[in-house]
């Protein structure tokens, strides 16, 4: 056990290098929110920070836990409790039609075919891809291919969801219809974006630069602090 706050996500004095290039330096964060946005230029150690959070990526030194758990020493449990949405849905879908790859997301929990077909359904619903359950998922537009990639996390019904720039790929409209569904979300959500809309309401910013967080605040307060770096 652990002395952390309840569902928070810990990151205790972490520093990571690829190479001999470093990426993070010396971050420490205890997340608790229920929706944080991340943001920074490009290299700022974004996306390795939240890499970490599910365990892709180890720290060099420090540690990170997730709910209590730490990534390194309970790597598969995390996993299970951290879902992770990449910039390009391509890479998340998997199976030829939009119903088979939820259904996949399914694979290790031990359902019964009618239960995992209710879920399945049920998740489809709510993001609007019923109607595509039985068509070819490499069909569906941009933004439904980023909706169905968050379906096929959140049908495995995971802790915290982490969103890697989600709508870096998205047009104005889809970019819009992902931010309705991470909005409706009861679940934890950390997003990396340089979509400000997507997070103008979050309840926390945190902003990075050569691998060290320079401003964490409510999203008007941190994101004012990163148009000045922009400048």
């Amino acid at each position: 056990m652990t002395d952390d706050p309840p569902a928070a996500i810990v990151v205790d004095g972490v520093s990571h290098a690829f190479g001999d290039r470093p990426v993070l330096r010396d971050i420490s964060l205890t997340i608790t929110e229920r929706r944080v946005g991340i943001v920074g230029a490009n290299g700022s150690g974004k996306s390795t920070l939240v890499r970490l959070f599910n365990g892709l990526v180890l720290p060099d030194t420090g540690s990170v836990r997730v709910h209590g758990l730490d990534t390194e020493r309970s790597a598969k449990q995390v996993r299970r409790r951290v879902g992770f949405v990449f910039t390009d849905p391509d890479r998340q879908i998997l199976m030829p039609t939009v119903g088979e790859d939820v259904e996949l997301s399914l694979s290790r929990q031990k359902l019964d075919r009618a239960a995992r077909a209710a879920k399945v359904a049920q998740v489809l619903e709510r993001f609007g891809l019923a109607e595509y359950a039985d068509q070819p998922a490499h069909l569906l537009s941009g933004g439904q291919k980023q909706l169905l990639a968050l379906a096929t996390v959140l049908v495995t019904e995971p802790a915290v969801v982490v969103a890697d720039e989600p709508t870096t790929l998205l047009d104005l409209r889809n970019a819009r219809m992902l931010r309705t569904a991470f909005a409706a979300l009861d679940t934890q959500l950390v997003v990396v974006t340089h979509d400000l809309e997507l997070i103008d309401d979050v309840d926390r910013v945190i902003v990075l630069e050569d691998g060290r967080v320079v401003a964490d605040d409510l999203p008007s307060v941190a994101l004012a602090a990163y148009r000045r770096l922009m400048t």
